[in-house]
């Protein structure tokens, strides 16, 4: 494996390392690259030497900023089923990642957004650190979130996932914990002398031993101090009735929230929100995932995902225009058709 890989591949002692390698890009995922770490898994799961697998990224700014949301769009517009491609290979490698046979441990240092969630959330032992901000920003694009996010976000404590998911907003170390996308902080400085310290673990059992030598407390989040405002106002299935709740409740925090979604795809908040609550009420990851793709894939075909990686990505202007403009111009319809069956079939993982 040459150094200008998209992905380093390498057993270092007893640890199988996997690191994401486009910097300039902050490691964001393209097709080949999910291919890549499938097949790598694929191998170290028969390989009785290696004992866990590690995933980390290369460069300073993070382990993943997603997706290739250009590549995304460029699908959407051509009409060609690209997108969907990659989406059902990236999903089940996000299925594979949840039921591994070995230790999976994911360094979420940094940018940690989408796909990144998606090949690092899913894992047995997920490490952040103080420079970490991990979300799933969708909304923002005029997608929804996908890579099992709802189903992690479904289950965060009372409504922060809600609140997460319609507003797109990242969370630091303390937070991500707390709604379960993480498990410890250790100090960005001493990942290398942790991961050395795993390529000589000799039993699964071995693993939590050695993490626990680095772990420190994170600085404080505000996800707790905020959860009264949030429960109250994000305990609804309407998006319109959240917004309400939001701008009637008097905190600062909670306005300002209102604001964020009514600036997000009306269609996407609306999505996210019908997705969460199904989510919620599945029996499994590899259930949530099959919906995700449904949805995926239908926002192939709605004008908002292009446009919003347009105004964020591409012109970078920072002013989609939505269509429908408005929550409420978003009907129950137009809603229920992102969860029809995907023209390409499920991906057969239920």
């Amino acid at each position: 494996m040459t150094d200008d890989s998209k992905v380093l591949l390498r057993v270092e002692g007893t640890l199988a390392r996997a690191t994401l390698n486009r910097p300039r890009a902050i490691n964001a995922l393209d097709h080949e690259m999910v291919l890549m770490l499938s097949d790598a898994l694929d191998g170290w799961e028969k390989d009785g030497s290696v004992v866990a697998v590690l995933i980390d990224g290369a460069g300073e700014r993070g382990l993943c900023a997603g997706g290739d949301v250009r590549a995304m769009r460029d699908s959407a517009l051509a009409g060609d089923d690209r997108a969907a491609r990659f989406w059902r290979d990236e999903y089940l490698l996000n299925a594979r990642i949840a039921r591994y046979g070995k230790p999976y441990i994911a360094f979420m240092d940094g940018v940690v957004m989408g796909g990144g969630v998606g090949v690092s959330a899913h894992g047995g032992v997920r490490v952040v650190t103080e420079r970490s901000k991990v979300g799933m920003p969708e909304t923002t694009i005029g997608f929804v979130p996908d890579v099992g996010g709802t189903y992690l976000l479904s289950r965060a404590p009372g409504e922060l996932g809600t609140h997460l998911a319609l507003t797109s907003t990242a969370v630091g170390p303390a937070d991500a914990v707390h709604v379960g996308l993480a498990d410890h902080h250790v100090p960005s400085e001493r990942l290398p002398e942790l991961a050395v310290a795993l390529t000589a673990i000799d039993s699964e059992s071995a693993i939590a031993e050695v993490v626990a030598r680095f772990v420190e407390e994170p600085a404080a989040g505000t996800l707790e101090r905020d959860r009264e405002w949030i429960d109250a106002c994000y305990a609804s299935d309407g998006a319109e009735e959240i917004v309400a709740r939001l701008r009637a409740h008097g905190a600062p925090e909670a306005a300002e929230a209102a604001a964020t979604i009514e600036s997000r795809s009306p269609t996407s908040v609306k999505t996210t929100l019908a997705a969460l609550r199904r989510a919620r009420r599945a029996g499994s990851l590899e259930e949530v995932l099959e919906q995700e793709y449904r949805v995926s894939c239908a926002a192939l075909n709605g004008p908002d995902m292009a446009e919003g990686i347009r105004a964020q990505v591409v012109d970078k202007d920072r002013n989609p225009a939505w269509t429908p403009s408005t929550l409420a111009e978003v009907d129950d319809a137009d809603v229920e058709r992102a969860f029809a069956p995907a023209p390409s079939g499920p991906l057969g993982l239920v």
